[in-house]
């Protein structure tokens, strides 16, 4: 069974922040499947879902973000047979402008502290990721205060338009793979 894992920080105060895109990734399968209920195991809010007609487990660890390691862990053992090609991990980017998804079979972290924990804890780079853009489009004194504040109203629509591609993008690694999601969701960046 796949385990889609979605990265963010529990209770209501980060809700909406960006760095709880993760979370707001998995809810958004949740929905996509007609999920019932969540319930809590191995440190994670769970759920078992049909997707994209595969069966597949949606998790929220609960540990805080530095920490999510602790949960995908015995999770994947449990559910994805500790194989780490039964893994997906979805979270937000700095390096990437807002609204832009990114798929990715492999990597390093890149700063993103919930899967150096994740990478950490398998001792392996070698999972699916989907990276959810939270870049700055002006300076910012303090990064962490940035992607633990609340997403403003007016880029709500640009929220919701990424997360519906994210969701997209994970169905499409389900069924055909993550080279295919990768050719069809990943857009070319612009530095600055």
């Amino acid at each position: 069974m796949k385990l889609i894992v979605g990265l963010g920080n529990p209770g209501s105060e980060y809700e909406m922040t960006r760095h709880n895109l993760g979370f707001m990734l998995v809810d958004r399968l949740f929905e996509r499947a007609g999920g019932r209920r969540f319930r809590n195991e191995s440190n994670a809010k769970i759920a078992e879902v049909t997707l994209a007609g595969k069966r597949v487990v949606l998790a929220k660890p609960q540990t805080f973000m530095n920490l999510s390691g602790d949960a995908a862990r015995p999770l994947l053992e449990r559910y994805g047979e500790a194989d780490t090609a039964n893994l997906i991990v979805a979270c937000d980017d700095v390096a990437l402008p807002f609204g832009t998804i990114r798929v990715r079979a492999r990597g390093s972290a890149g700063g993103q502290k919930g899967l150096k924990s994740i990478i950490e804890r398998l001792g392996t780079q070698e999972f699916a990721r989907v990276r959810l853009g939270v870049r700055p489009d002006h300076p910012v004194d303090d990064l962490t205060n940035f992607v633990l504040s609340p997403i403003p109203r007016r880029d709500r629509v640009t929220l919701d338009h990424a997360l519906e591609r994210a969701a997209d993008a994970i169905e499409t690694v389900l069924t055909e793979g993550v080279e295919r999601a990768m050719a069809l969701f990943n857009e070319r960046v612009k530095e600055t």
